[in-house]
């Protein structure tokens, strides 16, 4: 809360900056000049603003889903913190170590650990609260996504990557703490098996991206798609949307020689 504060200060001082130009030479030249070269630097603190909050918040949501799995197995308070971390921050890490941001955020920057630790604790500590809401590991994964997809899309634009790789790092953001949580589970990961999952991501992370082509407002077009994807996800959840799923097939599953030829199933009277 110190830095968010601190952050509004500071937005708060540079559009004083600008009020103060137009009082002081009122319709010059000089003083929509003065105006002018304040707007930038205003604008780029409430952006940056905008992606740290929805990142933290991100961070906190996916831990969240992180512990109250790690609850539900049983796991001593140590098991719950370490997935409430590796949920909140395998995407997060992974989208920077394929953009190039090193050290990753998720490392270099303590608040990530303290709102992961946090969600930890509170999950442990107040676990039949959280499990009485509907699928919380799920909902809270929802949230996660969405967030994560749509900050993970405008870091990778702002660090030069085409549209259709930023999209693609977008929704690889949003998936791959799931992914670990799931795999130290012991879990089939839910991005493989779970009614459109990564394509909400995709679509929450196509959102920024054309927004941004078109030149949008950052902060509206990441609003946009991450309640998008949330909706989406929802929505895929409530009715079961999903895609085609592999096993139809009657040979599939069935029982195969050493030289892996289907083995015909023999009656016996």
């Amino acid at each position: 809360m110190g830095v968010a504060h601190h952050a509004f200060r500071v937005a708060a001082a540079q559009l004083r900056s600008i009020d103060r130009c137009r009082r002081d030479v009122p319709h010059s030249p000089d003083s929509l000049e003065c105006a002018a070269s304040h707007r930038p630097r205003a604008f780029a603190v409430t952006l940056k603003l905008l992606v740290l909050l929805l990142d933290l918040a991100g961070t906190f949501v996916f831990a969240l889903s992180g512990a109250t799995a790690g609850v539900r197995r049983r796991l001593d308070l140590f098991g719950v913190l370490v997935l409430s971390f590796v949920a909140a921050n395998s995407g997060g890490i992974l989208r920077d170590l394929l953009i190039g941001a090193v050290p990753p955020a998720s490392i270099s920057d303590w608040r990530y650990l303290g709102v992961s630790v946090l969600a930890g604790v509170v999950t442990f500590l107040w676990a039949p609260s959280i499990e009485r809401l509907n699928n919380p590991v799920r909902l809270f994964d929802a949230a996660g996504l969405a967030l994560f997809a749509v900050v993970g899309a405008n870091k990778a634009l702002a660090f030069g990557l085409n549209p259709v790789m930023a999209a693609l790092l977008g929704m690889l953001s949003g998936i791959g703490g799931g992914i670990v949580r799931d795999v130290l589970l012991a879990e089939v990961p839910l991005v493989l098996r779970a009614d459109l999952y990564a394509v909400a991501a995709l679509v929450g992370a196509s959102v920024v991206v054309a927004g941004t082509s078109l030149g949008l407002a950052p902060s509206a077009t990441m609003i946009a798609g991450a309640g998008l994807c949330f909706g989406l996800r929802l929505l895929a959840l409530r009715f079961g949307w999903g895609l085609p799923v592999a096993g139809n097939h009657p040979k599939i599953g069935a029982p195969r020689d050493d030289e892996g030829r289907v083995q015909e199933r023999q009656d016996h009277h």
